[in-house]
């Protein structure tokens, strides 16, 4: 989604996330960049966590020359620390959490046995104990507000396995689990945790897949019903549905964006 495609809607437009606080995490780009432009569109305060700050600052700067609001914390979500401040800052600026989108995740690709024990530990420090560090914070912050809405980001790799991605696909199954685990404890508390499992989506993650293996691009295109992958702002509302209030009753829920990928 470019800059001319974002405006934030006017009062007149009911907005889905009105005077919302929202963290998105691997905000720099990609689909977590598309949350951030769509939530601010829609009325939330954005707070953008990522470790690429320039990358971040544009995003701002553009929600900003539109009208809405937004923050940005360097953040490196393998870290407790980092995690804990970001949260930390977000509430000292806009006084409590709404809605927390967790999408920063690695990827890489190559046979199972040539991923060294230092490869495997990043892809899951990312990926998924990166989730678990930030909903601990998130959920203590939104226990103080009396509630809100948590998004994590799976993959359709999370429900099943393709060849060369064994650690990603590891990763994104257990951030399922690390989902319907929260969403069970933390429903008597007024806080909904669900995670989306996008399919072929056209990030920079996929463009340098598909620039190492020639023809993957044509056999991902193939195996979607739609008949094309998804671009970042359409797997963007899914995460906003899922955080607003239109699923008020959704929780410890995977919904998949893949384009009927895992009908076949």
């Amino acid at each position: 989604m470019h800059s001319e495609q974002f405006a934030v809607k006017t009062s007149s437009t009911q907005r889905r996330l009105e005077g919302k606080i929202a963290i998105i995490t691997g905000a720099s780009r990609g689909i977590g960049a598309a949350a951030a432009r769509l939530f601010a569109s829609e009325g939330a305060s954005v707070v953008l966590a990522s470790r690429s700050e320039q990358e971040m600052t544009h995003i701002v700067e553009e929600i900003r020359s539109v009208g809405g609001n937004a923050l940005a914390v360097p953040t490196d979500v393998s870290s407790a620390a980092s995690l804990e401040e970001l949260v930390r800052q977000t509430v000292e600026t806009y006084g409590r959490l709404d809605i927390a989108f967790n999408n920063a995740g690695i990827g890489m690709h190559k046979p199972f046995i040539e991923y060294t024990e230092e490869e495997f530990d990043r892809v899951l420090s990312v990926n998924l104990k990166g989730v678990f560090l930030a909903m601990k914070y998130e959920i203590i912050a939104m226990l103080e507000a009396g509630g809100g809405a948590i998004v994590n980001t799976s993959s359709v790799g999370g429900l099943v396995a393709g060849p060369g991605l064994a650690p990603y696909s590891a990763s994104k199954h257990g951030v399922i689990g690390l989902t319907k685990g929260a969403a069970g404890e933390y429903g008597k508390h007024n806080i909904r945790v669900n995670a989306i499992a996008p399919g072929s989506t056209l990030t920079d993650m996929m463009a340098r897949w598909i620039a190492l293996e020639p023809g993957i691009e044509q056999q991902l295109i193939h195996a979607t019903p739609l008949g094309r992958m998804s671009n970042p702002a359409e797997v963007a509302e899914a995460a906003l549905w899922l955080s607003s209030d239109s699923a008020s009753y959704v929780t410890g829920a995977t919904l998949l964006v893949d384009g009927g990928a895992l009908a076949r």
